[in-house]
């Protein structure tokens, strides 16, 4: 059992209050997931520029870590720290070598997220501190998912926490389990796509990105998941500028959307949407089984 949230924001007036806004929708999935928590903001992006999240062990010194990379790769860049995240901001055309640069000098560091827009935060811990220790209530943004896990089938590691990213500005939540993920991943592999864990959640993400590297649209990387992915799922995806949800034929796990002229919200319970503004005059629905819905900024 664990809790998906994800929250688009459609009035730019509402953006600011973002971060704050999923913070208390997290908060209320504690029960469902509280070995640990993870999110993924899609905020502002600069032209030419991309951001890597960076994670380390408890104190790391960003600030001197960018320095290091300055000094001895060349690599200009800042690091905006975040407990024990930290934000690095690059040209785009110096991530691979920055991403080199990391391996040599700070072997430590994992990146777990990479995007013009995307910035990705999860740990082990109850969600609510988990939230806290990112600053998640001052973040601002266009739209955001978040996980709280109830390990059931791995360990309680950070490297098990969602959101997975597998692809630029690509991220995915997942409630359930996948049956067929081994075999999935064997044919990824072929394709290769690299996988940082053995957990089926990232299986998904990096068949969604495997997809959309083909020329699939988000909707239409969901839409070909119903035929090639077997097990009890929901899943809800980010993208730079898309938000997508999906439930297996079965559709098991529970699911509620609310939907108003400000924003579209996703909750694993009713409960997690029960403070949006306007949740009283919002379309409520459950997402019916095997229907993919997404909207898209750039439509």
């Amino acid at each position: 059992m664990c809790g998906i949230v994800g929250l688009f924001i459609k009035d730019p007036k509402l953006e600011p209050e973002l971060g704050s806004l999923l913070s208390t929708m997290l908060d209320v999935m504690c029960d469902r997931g509280p070995d640990s928590a993870g999110f993924a903001v899609y905020g502002a992006g600069a032209p030419g520029r991309i951001k890597l999240t960076l994670r380390g062990p408890a104190g790391t010194d960003f600030p001197a870590l960018a320095a290091r990379l300055r000094a001895e790769a060349g690599i200009a860049g800042s690091i905006e720290p975040r407990d024990t995240h930290g934000v690095l901001a690059v040209a785009g055309a110096d991530e691979a070598a920055a991403r080199a640069a990391l391996r040599r000098l700070a072997p430590e560091i994992t990146v777990v997220g990479a995007g013009t827009r995307m910035e990705l935060y999860k740990e082990v811990g109850l969600p609510i501190e988990v939230a806290r220790r990112f600053r998640l209530e001052s973040m601002a943004g266009t739209h955001a998912i978040g996980h709280t896990r109830m390990a059931t089938e791995s360990a309680v590691t950070t490297d098990g926490a969602h959101p997975f990213s597998t692809g630029a500005d690509q991220c995915l939540v997942h409630n359930g389990s996948l049956s067929n993920h081994r075999g999935v991943r064997r044919e990824l592999e072929r394709e290769g796509l690299r996988l940082a864990t053995d957990n089926d959640s990232e299986v998904a993400a990096a068949y969604l990105t495997s997809r959309m590297n083909k020329g699939d649209s988000l909707g239409g990387a969901l839409e070909h998941s119903l035929a090639d992915l077997d097990g009890f799922y929901t899943f809800v995806v980010g993208t730079e500028s898309g938000f997508g949800v999906l439930r297996d034929p079965i559709a098991c796990k529970p699911a509620v959307m609310a939907e108003t002229d400000r924003y579209v919200a996703f909750g694993s319970e009713y409960r997690a949407l029960a403070d949006l503004p306007g949740i009283g005059s919002a379309k409520l629905w459950e997402p019916e089984p095997a229907k993919v819905y997404f909207w898209d900024r750039a439509a």
